[in-house]
C-alpha cells in the first residue's frame, strides 16, 4: 500500500508541470487603452484592398497582415490567379507599400513600385503548418 502511495504521489508530481504548460497565458495585470491616431489605418479596410503599380495597373491584393509582437510586420498578397485559382501569395513590407485615403471616393488605396511579374518572383508565402487557413 505504501508503495502505491509513493508511486501516485510521483506520478501526480511529474504530472503538475506538464499540465501546467497547456494552460493558458496570464494576461499582464492591468489594462492600458490607446488612442487611435487620425492617420491610422483599421485593418477591414486593409484587406481586400487591390493594390497597383506606378501605372495604375493592379498587382495584387491584400489577403491578410503579419502581425508580429504586437507589430505589423507584413501584408500578405496575393498575386495572380483567377477566381481564386493559382492565386500565388508574398509577403510585402509594409515599408513598401503607401497607403493613402481618397476622400473623395471614400476609399482607401495602396501601391508598390513593383510590377505584377516582379511580385509573382518573390518568395512564395503558403498557409500551412501554424498558418493553415
Amino acid at each position: 500500500m505504501r508503495r502505491l502511495v509513493l508511486a501516485l504521489a510521483a506520478v501526480t508530481a511529474l504530472t503538475g508541470p506538464v499540465l501546467a504548460k497547456d494552460e493558458a497565458p496570464v494576461p499582464p495585470a492591468t489594462v492600458k487603452f490607446a488612442p487611435v491616431p487620425q492617420d491610422a489605418v483599421l485593418s477591414y479596410n486593409l484587406l481586400g484592398l487591390n493594390v497597383v503599380d506606378g501605372t495604375n495597373s493592379n498587382v495584387g491584393e491584400i489577403k491578410d497582415l503579419v502581425i508580429e509582437k504586437g507589430k505589423l510586420a507584413g501584408y500578405i498578397m496575393s498575386v495572380g490567379g483567377f477566381l481564386g485559382m493559382g492565386e500565388h501569395y508574398v509577403v510585402v513590407d509594409p515599408s513598401s507599400v503607401a497607403l493613402t485615403y481618397d476622400a473623395d471616393a471614400k476609399k482607401w488605396k495602396a501601391s508598390v513600385n513593383a510590377s505584377k511579374d516582379a511580385l509573382k518572383a518573390a518568395p512564395e508565402f503558403k498557409y500551412d503548418g501554424k498558418f493553415k487557413r
